[in-house]
């Protein structure tokens, strides 16, 4: 079907920041974006793309709506939905301590329900690319990777798992315990293996694999040096944590002697190839750097703050030309899980960091759109509303109570309650309508996903008082 949506307002995010109050919006049955612009749909325009076939166009009300490229998740733990609301109080060392345990138990089934429940929701938030960075693969687990991007297929979002790897246990150093680590070479086959089996480069792709290795806590320096050349050998993006605390800081101070970015640049880890989780403690030099790389930088702002791990200088990081986009994080460091509502928690940390003036809502939508896209290497397909781009688009619905009186609609978006997705389009395919989900029942996927949590906390004595 031609999908045709009028009387809408649409911000484009292209680099002309093009917006139209009153707009319509063509996606051609090719899944791509035929036609947007002001007022109605151009004469004639209907016709060439049904061959005035009438039956072939499903024509959608846009009133009270916005209409936005579909936002763009740059960072994710998917598995995590599955132990949301855990060690509560703990910065992310402890965090992390407390949970590592809990993972090791986990299977994939318990992947599979985790991950279906986290990308619904993630639909539901106005999320049409989402990536996920799985790191944890207990031994005897199954195939964790292959659960989760059945869990996407399910959903139906465009997909970037990255194949995470950790081989530096506690007894080596390292913060994970040693039952969850991988053999370095174990780590690097499995994770080639994973390019060869899904890696679709496709320009349409909907589904492109990264390699990931977890953190400089815990991985050592020859996996990460070796996953870069892997990566760029195969042809594929970069991902890691990188920055995210300040023990973190300490940690490569006193393991390596230097800075976490001088540690990840004497790896081979800079580039326009690269995106870093949380990018929170940098310094001048590090900004820069990052912004002459060409590197990215997946901005967390809830679970910096659920963590008390910092903010991130996002304002520095634009001005230096860093690539920024927008991450809800692992679902057990951010248990609201919800992308759209990460636009206003951006501009709220940037200016409680800068002043009134540090983020724009605009800015806020670009990172979590055109930013996302330039972080995986994708702004040429997704991340605005332009012709011959993917048709992922977000319909927002903004004329209800909690938006009433905003004239604004971006504003509306950003700075008012989170908006009911009215359409959600991936590849010009529904996947959420009038607030429900379509492809899923989201029923069924929180009795799986209530399911597995209590199955993988069983085992846990209920006096545990760290949980």
């Amino acid at each position: 079907m031609v999908i045709v949506v009028t009387g809408t307002a649409v911000a484009t995010v292209d680099v002309a920041g093009t917006e139209h109050r009153n707009g319509h919006l063509v996606v051609g049955d090719d899944g791509r974006i035929a036609a947007v612009g002001p007022g109605d749909v151009p004469a004639g325009l209907l016709d060439a793309l049904t061959g005035g076939d009438p039956r072939r166009v499903r024509r959608v009300d846009g009133t009270g709506c916005l209409a936005t490229p579909g936002l763009v998740n740059t960072h994710h733990h998917l598995y995590q939905w599955a132990t949301r609301g855990l060690a509560q109080q703990q910065n992310l060392f402890g965090w992390l301590t407390t949970l590592y345990p809990v993972w090791s138990r986990m299977d994939a089934d318990t992947v599979h329900a985790a991950a279906a429940a986290n990308l619904g929701w993630l639909a539901l938030s106005g999320c049409t690319t989402s990536t996920d960075h799985h790191y944890v693969f207990p031994r005897d687990g199954g195939d964790l990777f292959a659960a989760e991007i059945a869990a996407a297929r399910r959903i139906g979002l465009r997909f970037h798992p990255c194949r995470g790897s950790m081989d530096l246990g506690r007894s080596a150093g390292g913060l994970p315990p040693d039952s969850t680590v991988e053999d370095t070479d174990a780590a690097l086959a499995a994770t080639e293996a994973a390019i060869d089996r899904w890696h679709d480069p496709a320009p349409e792709s909907m589904l492109r694999v990264a390699v990931a290795p977890c953190s400089p806590f815990s991985v050592t320096p020859r996996l990460m040096r070796e996953s870069a050349e892997l990566a760029r050998r195969r042809g594929v993006r970069l991902h890691t944590h990188l920055a995210e605390t300040v023990e973190e800081e300490e940690y490569c101070r006193t393991t390596h002697g230097c800075t976490p970015v001088q540690y990840a640049e004497q790896l081979g880890w800079l580039g326009d190839d690269v995106w870093l989780a949380h990018g929170v403690h940098l310094d001048d030099a590090a900004v820069t750097r990052l912004g002459a790389t060409g590197t990215g930088v997946a901005h967390c702002p809830s679970s910096n703050a659920r963590l008390g791990a910092g903010t991130a200088r996002v304002t520095d990081l634009l001005a230096a030309g860093v690539p920024v986009g927008l991450g809800v994080d692992g679902s057990a460091s951010q248990e609201v899980g919800h992308l759209g509502a990460e636009l206003r928690q951006s501009l709220y940390a940037a200016r409680l960091r800068g002043g009134p003036a540090a983020l724009t809502a605009r800015d806020a939508l670009a990172l979590g759109t055109i930013g996302g896209a330039r972080c995986l290497g994708r702004a040429a397909e997704i991340g605005s509303l332009e012709v011959g781009k993917l048709a992922d688009v977000a319909l927002w619905r903004v004329d209800g109570l909690g938006h009433a009186g905003i004239d604004d609609p971006v504003a509306a978006l950003v700075l008012g309650p989170p908006a009911p997705v009215e359409l959600l389009l991936v590849g010009g395919r529904p996947v959420v309508e009038r607030g429900e989900l379509r492809t899923a029942d989201a029923a069924d996927l929180a009795r799986e996903a209530a399911r597995t949590h209590r199955t993988l906390m069983s085992p846990v004595p209920s006096n545990r008082s760290d949980l």
